[in-house]
């Protein structure tokens, strides 16, 4: 019989099973999530909403379920599909952008937000992403009241990058916190150490940080690699310490030992290369093979990898500027004009940026154009000013620009009456040939010493210089004012010869009254001074001066002391009255110019040949061509020759003498 044809119409046993029931779906979901295993967490909430497309609970453990397994992307395309379910995802979705490093974002989507502890914390850790550590701190010490644990270690950390590293000290004092209380609070205020330049104290400290590390991670029954991975950045930071101490060969092995082992976090991997780079100095192609391992993979120019995010903006600052650094000893123009036209959007707000624009620019001889954005930068940020006008004054100086160096040193108001300053200030304006604007410079300072309310003034010195530059210049009745204040001010008696000195040139009675309050030299009364005048002069020998007082004494020094004779010493067992054979005086000089030298005589057979006539004359020819080969060539070339000769023509002669004792 022919077998019955099957039932197409007829469903499977499976497809009559009912679904499963929407409790037994939440029991499954909160089991993979008490378990950790959020995949399975994932589909299992993608089941209920199967079912029931808007549970509000579903959506929820969904989006959190990603967000644990890392999968953001996926958790910010669940909450953009469910705007029109009537739950506030904001939370998570900045928290979603703040992973992807959209800050500026996650911050806008956190505005709208209830002020709960947790919001509090997400906008602290935006503001600390973004650099704004004043923000943070402020965030922080509003959330102190909320008794959150492990507070004090971001707040640490966020005031030593805001560049507040001596309140550190007074806030755990405040707050009753010990740095030893954990390995990560002992890190962070070892880097405020750091910061206060307290090198041994903070090394000390790492070394504490370390230790309580190890113990607290072992405890947690961690693997070896996985404890020296999460104390890495200590290990660097500890290198780095070294450092600054001096000891560079300990840091460079340190540094060496994290590299090649490459157990450490992305951070403390690329803090690690950086540093390495820099002690290594301008070795150039070693040192930008190193810092390629920080580059991501598929961009095109130099792109720090999307792991190291987590680095402040300061340290990634730093590491693209020590690439730039070293693609112009380099000499790779390119690529650095490529970095830094980048790195003019990823920090506006830094001055790093537009040095290292100048640099290129100054490396390409396009100096005006370095001076002309240099000073544009200082005009829209004035108080970032200063570091910006020292490098247009070098570059000015340096390209013979004098006006302009001086013009950018008299802006920087820190500085600009400090007696240094004032002296570069006037000699490059003595250089462009502006005497008034350097006198103009001179009286400034002059009056501001005047009015500083300091211990250590400088007016005594200004004053001395600017009477000598007026002195050099023809201006003498100012310097003779200038000279006259510093004699009723201070007192001094080289002011008062200056006084004189300039006086005498315009006016000789008031030039002889002040003279009269200069004290006598001694030694001098018995001079005649009409008598010198008259004189021809006093004929100086060379490299020698002698003064009056020194010829009068001359004759009251006491006669020298004889020297006492020693009797000479001699080695031991030595008999002076057996002294025994003379050494030979020529025992210093090499055999060869010794008297007693003979040369060794030179074996005349070995210049026997015995063979057939013909031999003998082509011999000749070969020798006579190889010494005018040799005479042709280098000294080094001939010697090795020789010496090659002088072996092999030994082995002939041995042979005949052997022959010639058998007959």
């Amino acid at each position: 019989m022919p077998p019955k044809p099957k039932d197409k119409g007829k469903p499977s046993q499976s497809a009559w099973q009912p679904p499963p029931a929407i409790e037994d779906l939440f029991i499954a979901l909160n089991k993979h999530i008490q378990l950790s295993d959020y995949e399975q967490a994932v589909k299992v909430a993608d089941q209920v909403l199967g079912v029931v497309p808007a549970d509000e609970d579903a959506l929820r453990c969904k989006v959190v379920a990603l967000i644990k397994a890392d999968s953001i992307d996926n958790a910010l395309s669940t909450i953009q599909s469910a705007q029109r379910v009537p739950v506030d995802f904001s939370f998570f979705k900045a928290y979603c952008l703040y992973r992807q490093n959209k800050l500026d974002e996650a911050l806008e989507s956190l505005k709208g937000q209830e002020r709960h502890s947790e919001a509090m914390l997400l906008e602290s850790q935006i503001f600390f992403r973004m650099g704004k550590m004043d923000a943070c701190v402020d965030v922080y010490q509003k959330l102190q009241k909320s008794k959150i644990d492990s507070l004090e270690i971001n707040i640490v950390a966020a005031l030593v990058l805001g560049g507040r590293a001596s309140e550190v000290q007074g806030m755990m004092e405040a707050n009753r916190v010990k740095a030893s209380s954990s390995f990560e609070l002992a890190y962070n205020t070892a880097c405020s150490l750091i910061e206060r330049n307290k090198y041994t104290e903070a090394e000390q400290l790492l070394l504490t940080a370390r230790r309580i590390g190890q113990e607290t991670l072992m405890d947690d029954n961690l693997a070896e690699d996985d404890i020296e991975i999460e104390l890495a950045p200590i290990a660097v930071q500890l290198a780095y310490v070294q450092q600054l101490l001096g000891r560079s060969q300990e840091a460079m092995e340190a540094y060496t030992d994290i590299i090649n082992r490459n157990l450490a976090d992305e951070s403390s991997f690329a803090v690690a290369i950086n540093n390495f780079v820099a002690l290594k100095g301008t070795r150039v192609s070693n040192n930008l093979r190193k810092l390629d391992q920080l580059k991501e993979k598929d961009a095109q120019g130099f792109q720090l990898t999307r792991g190291l995010e987590k680095l402040s903006t300061k340290q990634r600052e730093t590491i693209y500027a020590n690439r730039v650094l070293l693609l112009l000893h380099a000499n790779k123009m390119d690529q650095a004009r490529e970095i830094v036209a980048a790195l003019t959007d990823m920090f506006a707000d830094s001055v790093v940026p537009v040095l290292l624009q100048s640099a290129v620019l100054v490396r390409e001889n396009k100096t005006s154009r370095a001076e002309e954005i240099l000073g544009q930068f200082a005009e829209k940020f004035p108080e970032k000013s200063k570091i910006v006008f020292l490098a247009r004054a070098q570059i000015a100086a340096a390209a013979g620009h004098p006006q302009i160096a001086a013009d950018s040193l008299a802006k920087i108001p820190d500085i600009q009456h400090k007696p240094a300053t004032v002296a570069t200030i006037v000699a490059l304006k003595e250089r462009a040939g502006d005497i008034d604007g350097a006198s103009a410079i001179l009286d400034s300072a002059i009056k501001w010493w005047s009015n500083a309310m300091t211990e250590d003034n400088k007016l005594d010195v200004i004053m001395q210089e600017a009477a000598s530059f007026k002195i050099r210049h023809g201006r003498e009745e100012d310097a003779a004012h200038l000279y006259e204040q510093l004699v009723k001010s201070h007192g001094s008696i080289e002011a008062l010869a200056g006084l004189v000195s300039t006086i005498a040139r315009v006016n000789v009675d008031e030039a002889e009254a002040y003279e009269k309050q200069l004290k006598p030299l001694p030694g001098l009364k018995g001079i005649d001074v009409d008598s010198l005048e008259k004189t021809s002069g006093a004929k100086h020998g060379e490299g020698s001066h002698i003064s009056i007082a020194d010829i009068q004494e001359e004759g009251k020094k006491e006669k020298p002391k004889k020297k006492r004779k020693r009797k000479p010493r001699f080695p031991k067992g030595f008999d002076p009255a057996n002294p025994g054979p003379p050494p030979d005086p020529e025992r210093w000089l090499p055999k060869r110019e010794r008297s007693s030298y003979r040369p060794k005589r030179k074996d005349k057979r070995a210049a026997q040949v015995r063979g057939s006539q013909g031999a003998v004359v082509r011999e000749k020819h070969e020798a006579g061509a190889s010494a005018t080969n040799s005479s042709s060539s280098n000294s080094k070339s001939s010697q090795a020759a020789n010496s090659k000769a002088a072996t092999e023509h030994s082995k002939p002669s041995s042979k005949s003498s052997r022959k010639k004792s058998r007959n």
